[in-house]
């Protein structure tokens, strides 16, 4: 058992995600965890009481800073720094070795330690492991970090190795230092970005008796998908019984990247360093009070926020304070910006508790990099239509409250009724029963294969994403069968104007729509979930594609996509997909659609109302698809072969009247009409 007593309480399945606590010498901590910055005992701009009413669990104070000024002896006699600064929580000392690395060239550093001049005095220091630990023992902080030596993440092979070496070693000269104390102390995993230094530092500390393992030497450097990758990398190779550490990081996104990866605890200087520079998180977006589109802005802050800012005064107020560079200024915006960061790890925790992290974390990571919609930095130009519009497509406006895609040339409104979500999933997803689909049972393929045929705003494809996440935090990884999702779309305009403005498209806040259009492909972190863009001709690339089980057959209807809804299309999509016993979907109910299918060889039978429509059309390749279907399925009977024969539509057209005789005599013997319980 560690000095901590950590203890895991959740895990989000399709994620690495956890939610812990932990019991220091100054109280319990829940995680995930964000850790105000106090490098001087203090963190700048806040009281202790600003500080507990944000939400602050854990300090973070600095070595390097402390013991140049007030120095240890200070805190020997005020018996540490709680007492000292008054905060009577947990506080955890960085070790110096970050800032030693600021120094550059004023230090020299050797297997003794880092030699450095005080930039208080001049005087010199040789900070060495055990002066580190003697330090923290000094200031009292409920955990210490070890001495380690830090490089800019970009280093090369043999410089990583020698400062990973070096690293080591003072971290067991850290670990004898601490003796019998109390205090936790953790272990400092580094290697710079090389995949082998880092598996073999975290093996190397694992073995050791730390209370905690850090990840160090990130956010100094690499791009923030090599932090990913790394941070990613190195929380596999950690042990689940221990706090895992990330330092240094970062920003929202960031930390809710790192989360996703399985990491507990952070610290930035971030919330209190832009919110001196007037820049702030809110749940509109970020926002930058020097701006003058907030001078006579009277609302809060953040609505969603109710910190002592929020509550108290208006973007206009703060705004006054940032253009007159008055101190209250600073500290309200870094009041704010810290209780919005303590709401970020609480929602996260409580997601991962609910099981719903997964689908948490795809929305917030679109969610937590916007700027303030409503006041853009670029004002529109004059002349600009009010209406959202790129190439052929706008966003229209329904007076019910939602917004579709617009074809301008045609005049087709993509879900023209109803929302696009709620269409999408009584349409497609229920229907289908995708959910039950999702689930292993034995003598179905190993993997779900779905044709989602006219992309669109993605309102259908979502819609299974979504399903595939409830289902998985519902039933865990291992009852599920991998889902691979196909969308064919020619024209990408529609997805691109709806991610735009994505506030107008509730389905699109979630990272896989924007991973789709930047690569081409979106697969969930549990690998369970793959997402492919098929861009061109459905009828010139579907046949290179897996048959699949399901078809989402969505695109415009016959008088703007002609081509697709012919006898000619179904009959190949029939060929190519009825060894794999497939359901195809459809929004229409027409007569020459329906037709057009049962020529083709599909078994046709009327889906769920939609909206005014008082069905849609199921189609399947093989006759015993709508009797095993969960939904047991009607297969169209008599009388709508009856109506048919009185529809004016009821032949293709071009047919000279031979073909007609022949097409008729080919409907009629459909053996779907000979069956006794056919019906309407």
């Amino acid at each position: 058992m560690t000095r901590l007593n950590f203890t895991v309480e959740a895990k989000c399945n399709g994620t690495r995600a956890r939610a812990a606590h932990f019991t220091a010498l100054h109280g319990k901590v829940k995680t995930p965890v964000f850790m105000p910055v106090g490098t001087r005992a203090t963190v700048k701009g806040q009281t202790i009481e600003s500080l507990k009413a944000t939400g602050a669990q854990v300090l973070l104070a600095n070595t390097y800073h402390l013991l140049l000024r007030p120095g240890p002896e200070v805190f020997r006699k005020f018996g540490g720094i709680h007492r000292f600064m008054n905060w009577d929580g947990p506080v955890l000392t960085d070790s110096g070795g970050f800032q030693i690395f600021s120094l550059h060239r004023d230090r020299e550093m050797n297997e003794e330690g880092a030699r450095f001049q005080s930039y208080i005095d001049g005087k010199t220091f040789m900070l060495t492991p055990e002066l580190s630990i003697d330090t923290q023992k000094a200031i009292g902080s409920d955990i210490m970090m070890v001495l380690d030596q830090c490089i800019p993440s970009t280093a090369g092979y043999e410089e990583a190795k020698t400062a990973m070496e070096l690293t080591h070693r003072w971290a067991v000269r850290s670990l004898a230092a601490r003796g019998d104390s109390p205090q936790s102390l953790f272990g400092i995993v580094q290697g710079a970005c090389h995949h082998d230094l880092r598996l073999q530092s975290a093996a190397f500390l694992r073995q050791l008796p730390f209370d905690g393992l850090a990840i160090g030497g990130l956010a100094v450097g690499e791009t923030s998908a090599e932090r990913y990758e790394f941070t990613g990398l190195v929380t596999e190779q950690l042990p689940d019984n221990l706090p895992r550490y990330l330092m240094g990081v970062g920003t929202p996104i960031d930390i809710l990247e790192a989360v996703h990866r399985g990491v507990d605890m952070f610290d930035c200087i971030i919330p209190s360093q832009l919110g001196h520079r007037g820049t702030v998180f809110t749940s509109h977006g970020k926002i930058q009070l020097r701006r003058s589109v907030y001078k006579f802005a009277d609302e809060p802050l953040d609505s969603q926020c109710d910190c002592y800012t929020c509550k108290n005064y208006s973007r206009a107020y703060l705004y006054h304070l940032m253009k007159s560079d008055e101190p209250l200024g600073w500290h309200l915006l870094t009041t704010h910006n810290l209780a919005f960061y303590h709401r970020l790890m609480a929602e996260m925790r409580a997601a991962i508790f609910d099981g719903s992290f997964s689908a948490y974390y795809e929305k917030m990571r679109v969610e937590l990099v916007r700027d303030d919609e409503a006041n853009p930095g670029t004002p529109p130009r004059r002349n600009v239509p009010k209406v959202a519009r790129l190439g052929d497509y706008e966003v229209h406006q329904h007076s019910a409250g939602f917004s579709s895609i617009k074809q301008v040339s045609s005049g087709e409104i993509m879900h023209s009724v109803n929302r696009p979500s709620d269409e999408a999933n009584r349409l497609y997803i229920e229907q289908s029963h995708l959910a039950d689909r999702l689930l292993k049972i034995e003598g179905d393929a190993d993997e779900l294969v779905i044709w989602d045929v006219g992309l669109g705003a993605a309102s259908n494809a979502m819609a299974a994403v979504a399903c595939f996440e409830k289902t998985l935090a519902e039933q865990g990884n291992d009852n599920l069968r991998r889902l691979r999702l196909i969308s064919f779309e020619c024209d990408l305009d529609p997805l691109k104007l709806a991610c735009r403005v994505n506030k107008n498209f509730p389905h699109l806040h979630h990272g896989a729509p924007f991973k789709l259009l930047e690569t081409g492909k979106w697969e969930h972190d549990s690998g369970l979930c793959i997402w492919e863009l098929v861009k061109g001709d459905f009828l010139e690339y579907f046949m290179s594609t897996p048959a699949p089980k399901l078809i989402f057959f969505d695109p415009f209807s016959a008088k703007t996509d002609s081509a697709l809804w012919t006898r000619e299309t179904f009959a190949r999509i029939f060929a190519h997909c009825r060894s794999a016993d497939s359901e195809l979907y459809t929004y229409s109910t027409s007569t020459a659609v329906r037709v057009a299918l049962l020529s083709a060889g599909f078994y046709v039978a009327p889906g769920a109302a939609s909206g005014p429509k008082e069905s849609t059309t199921v189609a399947f390749t093989q006759l015993h698809g709508a009797s095993r279907h969960p939904a047991a399925f009607s297969l169209l009977g008599s009388e709508w072969l009856a109506r048919w024969h009185r529809s004016g539509s009821k032949f293709p057209d071009g047919l000279n009247d031979a073909e007609k005789q022949n097409f008729a005599a080919l409907i009629e013997n459909h053996p779907q009409f000979s069956l006794k319980s056919a019906a309407i």
